[in-house]
């Protein structure tokens, strides 16, 4: 699953808009969607991109590899509890991701799958306490409830959460997601 922000100027990326204007921005989610799209679209599993404002009929992601789907309302566990909610009726394992980890690769979606073979969860931490993928072989939505979204011990609360319950866990390497221009600046990319 794939969890995107509709690119609409002024609404994405707006931290980097803030300092580069919302042009740039926009550029600059455009880009990292590309990517997403890019490290995605050979991956064998099942593949469904979630908008967040409305399911667009043109746009990058081809109807014939990508299903598409609307988030929920709601906070962002709200939004991904309904999504795990829904996908783990139909498929054994699912993986989230959102599109702004430019330095995920399609390997690293691979060997997140194939570690929940051996564990209960995957998660993929974030540089800034966050993750930037999310992995489940069956519903454990209360990792959801209450969380401490964007903020630094998201990670830290989740862990906990899963530990309380025992559930088993792996983790992935850390990685930055893209949120500020610096963060930007230091991939090297043209836009």
């Amino acid at each position: 699953m794939i969890f995107t922000k509709n690119p609409i100027l002024g609404t994405a990326k707006t931290r980097i808009g803030k300092v580069k204007g919302d042009e740039t921005a926009l550029k600059v989610y455009l880009r990292l969607l590309t990517y997403t799209r890019d490290i995605t679209k050979s991956l064998s599993a099942k593949k469904i991109v979630f908008f967040n404002k409305s399911i667009e009929k043109e746009g990058i992601w081809d109807d014939h590899i990508y299903s598409k789907s609307m988030q929920v309302d709601g906070n962002l566990g709200d939004k991904m509890g309904s999504a795990f909610t829904d996908e783990l009726k139909v498929s054994d394992r699912v993986i989230i991701i959102g599109s702004d980890c430019a330095t995920l690769t399609q390997a690293d979606i691979e060997d997140a799958f194939k570690t929940l073979d051996t564990h209960d969860t995957v998660i993929g931490p974030a540089e800034d306490g966050g993750y930037y993928l999310l992995g489940m072989k069956s519903n454990h939505n209360f990792i959801f409830e209450d969380m401490p979204w964007s903020q630094e011990n998201l990670l830290e609360e989740t862990l906990a959460k899963l530990s309380s319950k025992g559930l088993s866990y792996a983790l992935l390497p850390v990685k930055s997601d893209i949120d500020y221009w610096e963060d930007w600046a230091a991939l090297g990319w043209e836009l």
